[in-house]
């Protein structure tokens, strides 16, 4: 049972824990961890705000994680990549999280990013691109067997 909510069934914990499982699922499938889905997930269950932003932070270390660690296994993690960024990250989070910005300030900034982002990601689908495919070759029969082909 949930600590905060002791009055919760056990089947409904359950539904909430496969719901959980369910969104950092979907979210790792698209290379995010989550956290927006939690923190709705959350907010419909009316969980406490001063609950809900470590839960989705805890949560979405923990799907960010087995998410890198499934990258880095396949090969694509290159630390002399990963470095520069790192070390600039840290410092620069404190002073992000150190600034003031007004909330109108800061929702117009989110919202030309996000605009400029998809702008860039319909000019990127909109280039035509060249033709690298593999030729189409036939399907061994045994396996077109076994596949129901």
């Amino acid at each position: 049972m949930l600590a905060s909510a002791p009055f919760m069934p056990d089947g409904l914990v359950l539904v909430i824990a496969l719901l959980f499982m369910l969104v950092g699922a979907l979210y790792a499938s698209v290379g995010h961890a989550g956290a927006s889905g939690y923190l709705a997930l959350m907010a419909i269950m009316g969980v406490d705000a001063l609950v809900m932003r470590p839960t989705a932070l805890t949560l979405n270390v923990l799907v960010g994680t087995i998410a890198f660690v499934q990258f880095a296994r396949a090969g694509h993690f290159r630390w002399r990549l990963f470095w520069p960024f790192a070390v600039a990250s840290v410092p620069m989070a404190y002073v992000g999280g150190a600034a003031h910005v007004p909330a109108g300030a800061l929702k117009v900034a989110i919202g030309v990013v996000l605009l400029l982002t998809a702008c860039r990601m319909v000019w990127t689908n909109l280039r035509p691109r060249p033709e690298t495919e593999a030729p189409l070759r036939a399907m061994p029969l045994p396996a077109a067997l076994v596949c129901a082909a």
